[in-house]
């Protein structure tokens, strides 16, 4: 029997990201455990086949380690990132570990490593432990498809080499502020990418976090805001 090959994104709340494609698991940036926004019904997995994380923060790779013990998916991180990660026991970790700018093939599927503007780092003992450069990725499917995961960034003016050289079709954006880039940032990053489907994230999970989907649309017209709900799934 033929395999479905339709691409299902389901945001599991702030900056986490299910996907599923025929039947492999791919989780973005794990963190459902103490993730208030995560339905209960979505914080295990029955199997994790390839895992990615943008950058070092708590709020991004909270669960990347146990979840990576439990499932030995195949990681893809910056290279710092990685190293670490196996060092706190995630099984080969490190063996796909890239930098900005490099392309990966995972089972078929492209990961292009991009720019991010932020910081990464995770705090031990109660001291930050850098991991590396924060960075985005644009996916590319065996259909064609692509989809840019800034991860947590502001605009940048190299979002433009992004939108001509990757062409994403669909930018995963941080809308939240405060943290990241807020709707009018993004508003701007769109434009600059060149896409006209976003779905916005790194949003409404912590009072500071003040951007909102509405607030998008308001700035981005002529841009189809894919607006999930924690838990909700979506078909690109």
């Amino acid at each position: 029997m033929e395999l479905d090959r339709a691409i299902r994104l389901t945001w599991l709340g702030h900056a986490t990201f299910r996907l599923d494609i025929e039947d492999k698991v791919f989780v973005i940036d794990p963190w459902v455990m103490n993730n208030p926004k995560t339905p209960a019904d979505k914080k295990s997995f029955e199997k994790i086949d390839v895992m990615l994380c943008t950058h070092g923060h708590g709020d991004h790779i909270g669960d990347a380690a146990d979840l990576g013990k439990k499932f030995s998916p195949k990681l893809v991180a910056i290279i710092e990132l990685a190293g670490w990660l196996e060092g706190q026991g995630f099984p080969n970790a490190s063996q796909l570990g890239f930098n900005k700018g490099g392309t990966i093939d995972v089972d078929g599927i492209q990961f292009t490593m991009t720019h991010a503007v932020h910081s990464s780092s995770f705090t031990v003992d109660g001291t930050p432990v850098y991991l590396g450069d924060p960075a985005g990725y644009v996916v590319e499917f065996e259909n064609g498809t692509k989809i840019y995961f800034a991860g947590d960034t502001a605009a940048f003016s190299d979002m433009q080499i992004i939108g001509k050289y990757l062409e994403p079709d669909v930018a995963v954006l941080p809308i939240g502020d405060h943290f990241t880039m807020g709707p009018r940032q993004a508003a701007v990053a769109l434009e600059l990418l060149g896409t006209k489907r976003c779905i916005p994230c790194h949003y409404g999970t912590f009072p500071v976090l003040t951007g909102t989907p509405d607030d998008l649309r308001k700035v981005a017209p002529g841009v189809e805001i894919i607006e999930l709900q924690p838990g909700e799934t979506t078909t690109v």
